[in-house]
């Protein structure tokens, strides 16, 4: 497996690197605040990490994770993804991101959205349906009884298949949820998201980063997927 960039080293880009790592995979780890700030992540990883610049982790290899604030997303240089396959664990978040017009009026996925952002750049949304915590508690490996699945949507199959097996590799089975108008599906409050995975859907809010994880197969995630109801975005307080 080539090496895979990473930028963004908050809680998905660190879980992430760690399930790289211990599945033989170089990662180059970059984030807003330069590498020096990355020190004690890329220490703790061990010598299959190193750290660099927004640059260095998106020439790396041919994929790259990007796990930003969307609102960082018109920052990044232009054409610094191009012809990568970049997986976008992006979300909406207004009370972070600010608002955006397109997606309030439902115009746009986040995904598609993000996609005019980065024109040249194969997305395929995945990672942004499920807790930080439950990413390392729920990896499994290939054939085990309680693997659990993620969604995955984008317009190329060739970079789905790439990153069909990447995740593969890293702990989880993939169900492909469609192209990118389709990834509402598995975006907050439209049904396929985060509570999906856990042990009790219902835990209050104030406890949810500390619930405990249940395996979701393959199966039950497409029944998911396919009930799901598209969330009214323009009234998203979060």
């Amino acid at each position: 497996m080539p090496t895979l960039g990473i930028i963004g080293s908050g809680n998905i880009g660190a879980a992430v690197a760690r399930l790289a790592v211990a599945a033989d995979i170089d990662v180059v780890i970059a984030n807003s605040r330069g590498p020096q700030s990355l020190t004690g992540l890329v220490e703790e990883l061990g010598p299959r990490a190193g750290a660099g610049t927004v640059e260095q982790a998106a020439g790396a290899g041919e994929m790259v994770l990007l796990t930003i604030p969307l609102a960082a997303y018109s920052s990044l240089p232009d054409g610094l993804l191009r012809g990568r396959t970049v997986l976008d664990t992006g979300n909406y978040y207004p009370h972070r991101d600010g608002r955006i017009a397109e997606l309030d009026a439902e115009e746009v996925t986040t995904t598609e959205w993000a996609q005019r952002l980065l024109p040249d750049a194969l997305l395929v949304k995945a990672f942004n349906n499920i807790l930080a915590h439950h990413i390392p508690l729920l990896a499994r490996p290939a054939g085990a009884p309680d693997r659990s699945a993620l969604p995955i949507a984008g317009k190329d199959r060739d970079a789905k298949a790439r990153a069909t097996e990447l995740i593969g590799r890293l702990g989880f089975d993939t169900v492909d949820a469609g192209t990118l108008d389709e990834s509402w599906r598995f975006e907050p409050e439209a049904g396929a998201y985060t509570r999906i995975y856990c042990a009790d859907p219902g835990v209050p809010d104030d406890r949810i980063l500390q619930a405990p994880a249940a395996p979701l197969p393959a199966d039950q995630l497409r029944a998911v997927l396919e009930t799901a109801h598209r969330a009214k975005v323009a009234e998203r307080k979060f």
